[in-house]
């Protein structure tokens, strides 16, 4: 599943694309500080778009805790997506890649790691959940489904990316989720091995 993102594009170029979809973005809590990062990992604070209760159209951007506990000490860092309408609690997990991670090749010991990009497309999002937590406080986990063709040879599960024209739907609770979640079309990722370095395959 995937523990490991990327954002290194600007946060005002998001706002840009944002506004470009007639989406109003507010910051109640001011501008984040967003500094580009390679690796977004478990526990780590990063930047979410989250719906605004009754205003479609809108969406709050705040920076916010990837992952909260169980009992078991586990953290939810991936939640399954399937049969479940998410009524409340929707957001936008802003990203320019994420990682997944496959057996070692030989000769090596770390497993190996893949980069995954939207084709023509500096940034995208990711469908999440956010939560409150008595430990942790606010905190956010990325939606899964089963796989696409372009994720199918890496993993069994993918996370959801959501092309730009669900966006608005996705931080709407009153669009049913199973409208709006899913996989691309083939075709539609690029995947880069950065572990052991080789390059662009798909």
């Amino acid at each position: 599943m995937c523990n490991d993102y990327r954002l290194e594009v600007d946060i005002a170029s998001v706002l840009d694309d944002f506004d470009d979809l007639k989406i109003r973005i507010r910051m109640p809590e001011g501008t984040p500080n967003v500094p580009a990062r390679e690796d977004i990992q478990i526990s780590d604070t990063a930047p979410i778009v989250r719906s605004v209760e009754g205003k479609r159209g809108e969406g709050e951007l705040v920076n916010r805790r990837w992952s909260w506990p169980t009992g078991a000490g586990k953290p939810v860092f991936n939640f399954q997506a399937e049969n479940r309408e998410f009524r409340s609690g929707r957001c936008l997990i802003v990203t320019d890649g994420f990682y997944e991670f496959t057996e070692p090749q030989p000769g090596e010991k770390r497993k190996t790691k893949w980069l995954f990009t939207l084709k023509d497309h500096p940034w995208f999002c990711i469908a999440g959940i956010w939560r409150k937590h008595p430990k942790v406080g606010e905190a956010w986990t990325m939606l899964t489904v089963p796989p696409g063709s372009d994720m199918a040879a890496y993993h069994d599960r993918q996370i959801v990316m959501l092309p730009r024209e669900r966006w608005a739907d996705w931080l709407d609770a009153s669009v049913p989720a199973h409208d709006v979640l899913g996989v691309l079309p083939k075709g539609s990722l690029s995947a880069t091995q950065v572990y052991p370095a080789r390059g662009t395959l798909v």
